[in-house]
């Protein structure tokens, strides 16, 4: 959906009818949600960095977080269908607000362990939030997209909401750097669960019409079932975020915080405003784009399996641009120099731009292949799928920076996006036999 579309009445450019109103209010909860979780990871990451944190241990204040969305994307699947899809976003904010009180309550003179313990435990708490808050909001855009519409409507419309949630998260990244440097780690937790208040209390208020009403009958077990296209969207969905998070998780902001600090307080403090205004502006150009990729991709123009070869495509592409910036980390040494700064930079716009196009082209699949009386839960099964990979790379990410610095983590992540392309062929041979895919596709 263009934002002609919200502003055009409703409608999209076919003229079929779009509810504005649900769409916002659902954007809303999910933004500010979004805003929240950014600002969060980089409280945490660089609060405990300083405090002397290993890569290994940071990584495992982030383990929970990424297991507990396993988990709860299956669950939060079954709570949409049998309760409705409102209960997963109220629950999901409500979840957030509580961890961050909680996180709040971290005592400088516990141990090491038990602080790593303690912030893993609200970090497991945060996850179960963000899955919830995600299932809902990604759910509702095919529920209230318009029936009847063209090809590339629906691609339109979740591809405007994903991008945009990455762009506030993006800010949120920005917006946690900046109160942890002003504020310190203590109020900053606290006036971000102020904010995240102010928008539960919105929309629990007036909640997002048309997604409230859940279905009798639905079982646990229905969870699991699923068909091979969702599978296998699913597998390659898994090494897709492993190969971004081996990186992204401590690698990349750790690896510019040592190269930006001394180690005083002044220079940390202007060492996290850049990392995070850096990684702000990645996150809000990694969204911009993927919202223009049915644009970009001219979606408008594509069939069902058009958009799943263009995946398998931009899934090669993907392995190749980190393959490239693997060999240039691990030819240029393990010293900080301008040279290798400047590559690193180049090489994350370029591998942001590729992974925004395979994220898009993912967000839109699950949407079309999803079965209509199964929606909530194939979408809760792919997004399962979603956090073990960014499990999975989170580990990774300490276990590879910790072992062979930036440039292990690269040769990493580009196996991750080696397996990755080898998912997303399978998907597109499915193509080939029509019969496989939901019938609703």
């Amino acid at each position: 959906m263009s934002r002609d579309t919200l502003e055009s009445g409703g409608r999209d450019t076919h003229g079929a009818r779009v509810p504005r109103g649900a769409f916002a209010a659902v954007t809303l909860a999910y933004w500010a949600f979004m805003l929240t979780d950014g600002a969060l990871r980089m409280l945490v990451l660089l609060h405990f960095h300083t405090l002397g944190f290993t890569p290994l241990q940071l990584a495992w204040l982030f383990l929970l977080y990424e297991l507990a969305g396993v988990a709860t994307n299956l669950g939060a699947g079954w709570l949409g269908a049998r309760f409705g899809l409102n209960a997963t976003l109220f629950a999901g904010l409500l979840l957030q607000v509580l961890a961050l009180l909680a996180l709040a309550e971290l005592d400088p003179a516990w141990s090491i362990a038990l602080s790593v313990a303690f912030v893993a435990l609200v970090q497991g708490v945060a996850g179960v939030a963000k899955d919830l808050t995600k299932t809902g909001a990604k759910s509702a855009v095919k529920r209230l997209a318009p029936s009847g519409a063209p090809e590339g409507t629906l691609f339109r419309l979740v591809a405007l909401l994903t991008g945009s949630k990455n762009a506030v998260k993006g800010l949120g990244f920005f917006v946690g750097t900046v109160l942890l440097g002003a504020f310190g780690f203590r109020d900053a937790l606290f006036a971000l669960a102020f904010v995240l208040v102010l928008v539960f209390i919105a929309v629990t208020i007036a909640p997002p019409p048309g997604l409230g009403a859940g279905k009798r009958g639905v079982g646990t077990r229905d969870v699991l079932s699923s068909s091979p296209a969702v599978n296998r969207l699913s597998a390659a969905r898994v090494f897709l975020f492993g190969a971004r998070d081996t990186w992204f998780v401590v690698g990349v902001p750790i690896w510019f915080h040592d190269a930006l600090s001394d180690g005083t307080a002044s220079a940390d403090a202007r060492a996290f405003a850049l990392v995070g205004g850096f990684m702000a502006l990645w996150i809000i150009a990694y969204g911009i784009v993927q919202a223009g990729a049915p644009t970009l991709l001219r979606a408008a123009r594509h069939t069902l399996a058009d958009s799943l070869e263009a995946a398998r495509r931009w899934a090669g592409r993907l392995t190749l641009v980190t393959a490239v910036i693997a060999a240039v980390t691990f030819a240029a040494g393990t010293t900080p120099t301008p040279a290798l700064t400047a590559a690193l930079v180049l090489g994350l716009l370029a591998f942001g731009a590729v992974f925004a196009i395979n994220s898009s082209l993912h967000s839109y699949l699950i949407l079309a292949l999803a079965g209509d009386e199964r929606l909530t839960m194939d979408v809760g099964l792919y997004y399962s799928a979603n956090a073990l990979g960014r499990l999975l790379g989170t580990l990774l990410s300490g276990l590879s920076y910790q072992a062979g610095g930036l440039s292990g983590c690269l040769v990493a992540a580009a196996l991750m996006a080696w397996t990755s392309r080898l998912w997303a062929g399978r998907l597109a041979r499915l193509a080939e036999a029509p019969a496989s895919l939901p019938a609703s596709a």
